[in-house]
């Protein structure tokens, strides 16, 4: 599936940028991985050019996908009692799948021109540039109504540049709106949200109080999370690519959404292979009832909704450490856990907005992005990293551990990598890298899953579409 370059092959992060190692060896000691593991890793193909940016974007890449393998290389190890396996990345193969949203595809039909919705773009305010985000029409809603306009492009923007941006940023977030203004590096250091960020590791972690339950051991042969029981409660990309990349590793993965919040197509469609996915409305007592029995059967909790938006069903990570003190917890947030944006909505385009990515990415006086949306990959190769490091501890007797992490501490890890030269983007062809996988309404082409442990390589059987299954783990 993958192409190799030995002759490009290297340690972790001895390349010409001189990054990986860095950013690796950072992402691992604030996950509290084994540093004896790191010389472990070793990376193909590694170059600049493939995530062309002014940030380190390739190497974070290829670093959170490396500290994912290696975490599953370590529970591997811990399961089966033997030494842990190499772990080769190819950094091509990362580069592709850093855009994996863009190249999922139903077998037969064609692929949208774009996944942002007409309003989800820059705009331009009375001192400045923001950006909405309009993806969910209840989004949308809200955000027309603050603007006071119709759903048109000359009407919204005629709205916007009557008002500066931090204001507009208010009045939408108020309103359960998504938009940010677009501020510098500088400016943001000084925001009381930047400020919080940047006092914090990239992931934040505490050993749960009660016993650990270990899993059942892998037994010979198995994948490295064979029997593990990952319960998903994730949206968008960050939480939905952690929870595929425990799935590809052998885990088994249950996603429960609301039957309120309709998914985007185009992102189930590339982040549901190797899942169930049912629909449970906690505030039903019988749909209630048995998400509790999940919990209770469940090895891992991925939590992906802001902090504070499940606290009323019981699900604040207080609680759930009081009563199921075995679960391995990892929640994501957009902004972090402190600030007075810790409980605000965000994606990965908006969080790059005020955090200074977008104005280093601009030109001509413009914003510009990220060519891929690489806090989002990112922080989902990580956090599967931090769950399945927590197992590790869990089956060598040590407490569950619950984690967090959050787009905007990827971001300021991203930049404390340090500026590079943005040059020409180098063409790929990610056809080396995308496989088929089958599901309810044909085959689905996505991009396999980056990253092996020794001869052992990541993948799905199948793949399956929001709130068709059952609500219980395959096995069970």
């Amino acid at each position: 599936m993958t192409t190799s370059h030995p002759a490009a092959s290297h340690p972790a992060g001895t390349g010409a940028t001189g990054t990986t190692t860095g950013m690796l060896a950072d992402a691992w000691h604030s996950l509290s991985g084994d540093p004896q593991l790191l010389p472990l890793v070793h990376v193909t193909g590694e170059n600049a050019d493939l995530l062309p940016s002014t940030t380190a974007c390739t190497s974070a890449m290829v670093a959170a996908v490396a500290a994912g393998t290696l975490a599953v290389s370590a529970l591997g190890a811990a399961r089966t009692g033997r030494p842990a396996g190499s772990v080769v990345v190819d950094a091509e193969h990362v580069a592709v799948a850093a855009r994996s949203e863009r190249y999922a595809l139903l077998e037969g039909t064609t692929p949208p021109e774009t996944l942002f919705a007409p309003l989800s773009r820059f705009w331009r305010t009375r001192d400045g540039w923001l950006r909405l985000h309009t993806n969910y029409p209840w989004h949308r809603d809200r955000a027309l109504h603050v603007l006071g306009c119709a759903d048109d492009l000359d009407a919204v923007a005629a709205a916007v540049a009557e008002r500066s941006g931090e204001e507009l940023e208010e009045a939408l977030a108020a309103a359960g709106a998504l938009g940010f203004a677009v501020r510098t590096r500088e400016q943001w250091a000084e925001h009381p949200q930047g400020r919080a960020v940047a006092a914090l590791p990239l992931a934040t972690s505490r050993a749960a109080s009660g016993p650990s339950r270990s899993p059942a051991p892998a037994g010979d042969g198995a994948a490295p999370l064979h029997g593990i029981r990952v319960l998903d409660l994730t949206r968008v990309i960050a939480g939905p690519v952690a929870t595929r990349t425990l799935a590809a590793w052998g885990a088994d993965v249950l996603r429960v959404d609301s039957p309120h919040l309709p998914e985007i197509a185009a992102q189930a469609l590339d982040t549901l292979p190797g899942k169930r996915s049912t629909l449970l409305d906690l505030a039903m007592t019988a749909d209630r009832a048995r998400f509790e029995e999940l919990l209770g059967l469940a090895d891992v909790v991925v939590h992906g909704y802001r902090p504070g938006a499940l606290d009323r069903y019981g699900l604040s990570s207080a609680e759930l450490a009081e009563r199921h003190r075995h679960l391995s917890v990892v929640q994501l947030s957009a902004w972090g856990p402190d600030g007075p944006w810790a409980g605000r909505r965000g994606f990965d385009s908006l969080v790059q907005c005020p955090t200074g990515i977008a104005a280093a990415e601009g030109h001509d006086g413009r914003p510009g992005t990220l060519p891929a949306q690489v806090l989002d990959h990112a922080t989902g190769y990580l956090s599967a990293a931090a769950a399945a490091l927590s197992l590790t501890g869990v089956v060598r007797g040590e407490p569950a551990r619950h984690t967090r992490l959050s787009l905007a501490q990827t971001a300021h890890w991203l930049q404390q990598a340090g500026p590079v030269d943005r040059r020409p983007e180098q063409t790929m062809d990610p056809t080396p890298y995308l496989t088929s996988v089958a599901g309810p309404s044909g085959r689905v082409r996505v991009v396999a899953p980056p990253g092996a442990v020794g001869d052992v390589r990541p993948g799905w059987r199948s793949t399956t579409e929001i709130g068709r299954d059952d609500a219980r783990f395959s096995g069970r």
